[in-house]
């Protein structure tokens, strides 16, 4: 009796495979959309429209999850699950086109979506944490002083920081903001070093403040960080919309002062993918390219520690957003090691953030640069 040998294909490069078997090379290319599968979740459907969609799945052998009382018409809204080769949604994409009751729509924007979700980024980055403040969560207060900034900055640059992000208000949990002016008395000198010392790198400014945002975009800095997801200052939009520079838009459930007073989430990732999509559309319509938005999903922003595993492991799903994502999870409390030293922290963020680069993130926020310079060099190199 002959004895068959099976192995699964995870993550794998299937045209390289398709190569390896001496398939038609001629075909390779079309052929590789058959092997390659997709779930996505499509929400508010009315009746008519997840009915239609199942049976136009059902055609190209493909199927639609839809809830039990979809097939009676005795549901209002309805969000499905669709699921096949990018093959066959390519098909139902087109199909959809000749339906009516809006599906047609539906077609394009899963056309879109499908076209989206093989864009391909560059290197990952990573960004540098630079605190100017007295009570960060992890060195609070040992670069307030300015000398100790500009020290670690180099630091920093000389280890290989693709970005600098630089704040004056700790956003911990609990914390209280800190005043306008008392934010910039720390940021504008650091920034006029940066310009004086002709240092080439994009220097990413932490700050919910519009104000502060203006001050430090005309003395040279290059990209804003609002944790609040332009939330917390409704002026915000208008500043990155005027200087045209790039916003990283993070999902927040709350504000500091009261974020981890027990967040709950009856679907963690649908919420901050439906408020991550809310925050960029609403960023476009005032202005802000696309282009320019990344998005972070806010790992300890109202998230207990589960939640940010959860996070962690699903960090895909937010490439259908079609922005570069963000995460920042160095040495925070989801390694629930609050009495380690820093740098026993750092080696655990790396694991960490190791498995963040292979779910597809792009940039990597670090208090440790020097490791994660030598992690993304050797994983991309």
């Amino acid at each position: 009796m002959q004895d068959f040998l099976l192995k699964g294909l995870n993550n794998a490069d299937i045209e390289k495979e398709l190569s390896s078997i001496a398939f038609d090379v001629s075909y390779i290319s079309q052929a590789a959309n058959k092997f390659r599968y997709r779930n996505i979740k499509i929400f508010g459907l009315n009746a008519a429209q997840a009915n239609i969609l199942k049976q136009t799945a059902l055609t190209v052998g493909a199927d639609c999850a839809t809830p039990r009382n979809t097939v009676t018409g005795m549901i209002e809204s309805a969000d499905c699950i669709l699921g096949g080769s990018i093959s066959q949604l390519q098909k139902i994409a087109v199909k959809l086109g000749m339906q009516p009751f809006g599906l047609r729509n539906l077609g394009r924007k899963l056309e879109n979506f499908l076209s989206d979700g093989i864009k391909e980024y560059k290197k990952p980055q990573v960004m540098g944490i630079l605190n100017l403040t007295q009570n960060s969560f992890s060195d609070g207060g040992e670069f307030y002083n300015y000398d100790d900034a500009i020290s670690h900055l180099k630091t920093m640059i000389s280890e290989g920081a693709d970005i600098i992000d630089i704040g004056a208000e700790s956003t911990k949990p609990y914390s209280k903001e800190v005043p306008v002016q008392a934010q910039l008395e720390k940021l504008l000198p650091v920034l006029d070093y940066i310009t004086s010392n002709n240092i080439n790198i994009p220097i990413s400014i932490d700050t919910r403040s519009s104000q502060v945002a203006r001050e430090c975009l005309n003395a040279g800095a290059t990209a804003i960080n609002d944790v609040s997801g332009l939330d917390y200052d409704k002026e915000m939009v208008k500043v990155i919309s005027d200087y045209g520079c790039p916003i990283i838009i993070q999902h927040s459930k709350g504000s500091p002062e009261n974020m981890q007073d027990n967040p709950k989430y009856d679907n963690l990732m649908d919420e901050i993918y439906r408020d991550l999509r809310f925050k960029i559309d609403f960023a476009v319509e005032n202005g802000v390219a696309k282009e320019n938005i990344i998005v972070d999903p806010g790992i300890g922003f109202g998230k207990i520690r589960e939640h940010n595993f959860e996070i962690l492991k699903r960090l895909e799903e937010l490439k259908g957003l079609d922005c570069p994502i963000l995460i920042g999870l160095s040495r925070k409390s989801l390694l629930n090691m609050q009495n380690s030293e820093n740098f026993e922290k750092d080696i655990y963020s790396l694991a960490l953030n190791a498995i963040a680069l292979n779910n597809g993130v792009n940039i990597i926020r670090v208090h440790n640069v020097g490791l994660h310079r030598k992690l993304i060099d050797m994983l991309y190199d």
